[in-house]
């Protein structure tokens, strides 16, 4: 098991070598393996890119993000200057069901909702917009509502998924399914594994929520 100062100087070391966080001024702690990130960053993107970088620490069992965005005259929009950017980007992207999805912006924040039929589709139209110029934040209510998939079906796809994986240590992971939602207990050797292990769950077709009990470093 890593010190705290360890992951600390570890994180502090990501942040300053990934090109997208290297020129930002991001305070660290740790303590007890979860690692805090705070200060001001300029955009949405450069705050997920912080995010991701911590995560991707040997030693980061939890992240607490205390970052803020601070846009600079450049990067910022009016709400409604945002509003259309943001649905020209889910209509010019084709992976979007553009047209299930309803849009809110408040003072540079976002909101979408809707009900999608994969995980995918979730994922697409988060991504269509978190990265524009004017975002400050980004909350999803959006829901997966697949069909025509049994839960045998669900748990199988997910195991299989699992063990082709070079990354991931598949039998320390317990896969239950029914109805759709899927939960995941078991240990893992790190944070961008457990993420690796969502992903892998919620790509199995007629999967509409995953509870993820998995333990990090453990």
């Amino acid at each position: 098991m890593k010190s705290d100062t360890d992951v600390q100087k570890d994180v502090i070391e990501e942040l300053s070598w990934d090109a997208a966080t290297r020129q930002l001024e991001i305070g660290v702690s740790a303590k007890g393996g979860v690692v805090t990130l705070f200060g001001e960053v300029p955009t949405f993107s450069a705050k997920l890119a912080a995010e991701a970088a911590a995560e991707r620490v040997s030693g980061v069992r939890a992240l607490a993000d205390d970052l803020t965005v601070k846009l600079s005259t450049v990067h910022t929009r009016s709400d409604t200057a945002l509003a259309h950017a943001a649905l020209n980007a889910m209509q010019w992207d084709v992976d979007v069901p553009d047209a299930k999805i309803q849009l809110k912006v408040e003072n540079g924040w976002l909101t979408i909702d809707g009900i999608v039929d994969s995980d995918f589709q979730r994922r697409a139209t988060e991504r269509a917009v978190r990265y524009l110029a004017g975002v400050r934040g980004l909350t999803s209510h959006i829901k997966v509502q697949p069909t025509g998939v049994s839960t045998a079906d669900v748990t199988t796809s997910i195991k299989r998924a699992l063990h082709r994986s070079a990354e991931l240590d598949a039998q320390r992971i317990i896969v239950e399914a029914h109805d759709g939602k899927v939960t995941l207990r078991g240990s893992v050797r790190s944070w961008a594994e457990r993420s690796d292990v969502e992903r892998a769950a919620w790509s199995a077709p007629g999967v509409r929520m995953v509870e993820d009990q998995l333990l990090v470093g453990a």
